[in-house]
């Protein structure tokens, strides 16, 4: 009784810290007047403390079970490196105009089915899936999807107003209209980073009329490149990341660590390079780099619960369709207390969540288990020929 009740406390954890980490990491990007690369930076340095610097002196002062592999790091380092580059495609995604309302449902149905089918391959327990389980992961995934299409969105500036940019040698031009026949608005800078920092309401409106705008050839190609990219890193963290503890004899704090040294590398090394030879709009501010800290810390309880899930006995197969499909649910009741649109809740939406519920009680119910591990049996020994008879 008490693993099975850590075992959904640590799911619980997990949902709940994925769940907040895009509406905080999103608040900070906004606050660092659109930057990518920087909340990125914040994130990667909030790992680094949480679960690196921490789990070291708890290492230090009161040890733990387990011990430190080579195999156990390779799996665990290539797991954080699978939750970083899975968030830097998110990133990615976002900045060749991909929407959030297509991207994430895309992310999060797609990433427990790659979850499901390595988790299946490692353990050998193809046999063991039965419809039940299968129809339950599909519930899981479309209640997601669900959720996030059928979510209340507050209307755009674009969807409101009448906006056009002008882009040539001479600088940028905002022309803004309002609906009631108001002559318009005029706006001008010589490049966009002057048009930030002197009129941010016209960037503003700059950046949703590019949103709204309709996608090029190559933009829709690396959306969908990114957005297939995530998918496939996040789908791979949890049977990696499992593989890593068992390597290291079920240790929780330095697999967790080997976590934290990969978004250091990737989330904090590799942007600050980045940084150094491409101006990106925005900058560093004290509000957004403590919203941007706040998102990496819940990402970092999250790949906590995901360990002490696996500590208390739950497998990938079943954990990280559970989270996936919890995340989406807890992100867009944050996102619609954070906006307060409550009255734009519909009945899809509570028909997505109740779909998603019914598929994760279903989940945990018909999990399929591991084939078990028979052992060779040993090889029978010459039995000796009796001696002839004197």
């Amino acid at each position: 009784m008490k693993g099975i009740v850590g075992l959904l406390a640590s799911i619980v954890l997990a949902m709940l810290s994925w769940g907040v980490y895009g509406p905080v990491l999103r608040q900070g990007q906004l606050d660092m007047h659109g930057s990518s690369l920087r909340p990125f930076i914040c994130v990667g340095l909030a790992y680094f403390l949480i679960a690196v610097l921490a789990p070291a002196i708890l290492l230090r002062v009161s040890g733990e079970v387990g011990r430190w592999s080579s195999q156990g790091i390779f799996w665990s380092l290539a797991a954080g490196a699978a939750g970083a580059l899975g968030a830097l495609g998110i990133i990615l995604a976002l900045a060749f105009r991909g929407s959030p309302v297509y991207v994430m449902p895309l992310v999060f149905g797609c990433a427990p089915v790659v979850n499901t089918f390595l988790t299946m391959y490692w353990s050998r327990s193809y046999k063991q899936i039965n419809a039940f389980f299968a129809a339950g992961l599909i519930l899981v995934v479309v209640g997601a999807v669900t959720v996030m299409l059928s979510r209340p969105h507050p209307p755009s500036a674009a969807e409101t107003k009448k906006i056009e940019v002008t882009e040539n040698a001479e600088g940028v031009s905002v022309d803004v209209t309002e609906e009631d026949g108001t002559p318009p608005v005029h706006y001008h800078a010589a490049s966009l980073a002057e048009l930030e920092s002197e009129h941010p309401e016209a960037f503003k409106f700059y950046r949703e009329h590019k949103q709204h705008a309709r996608l090029t050839a190559r933009e829709f190609f690396f959306v969908i490149l990114f957005t297939a990219m995530t998918a496939i890193c996040w789908g791979v963290y949890g049977p990696t990341l499992h593989r890593g503890q068992m390597a290291m004899a079920g240790s929780r704090l330095r697999p967790f660590m080997c976590v934290g040294l990969a978004y250091f590398l990737i989330a904090v090394i590799v942007p600050i390079l980045l940084l150094a030879r491409w101006q990106e709009p925005g900058d560093f501010t004290p509000s957004g780099s403590i919203w941007s800290f706040l998102g990496g810390a819940a990402g970092a309880a999250g790949a906590l619960g995901i360990i002490m899930a696996f500590t208390f006995g739950g497998r990938p197969i079943f954990v990280m369709p559970l989270v996936f499909g919890g995340a989406p649910v807890i992100n867009t009741f944050v996102s619609v207390l954070q906006a307060g649109n409550y009255d734009q809740l519909h009945l899809m939406f509570f028909a997505g969540l109740l779909v998603v519920i019914a598929g994760a009680v279903t989940v945990l119910v018909f999990a399929p288990k591991a084939a078990p591990h028979v052992p060779h049996a040993p090889a029978h020994e010459p039995v000796a020929e009796p001696a002839p008879a004197k």
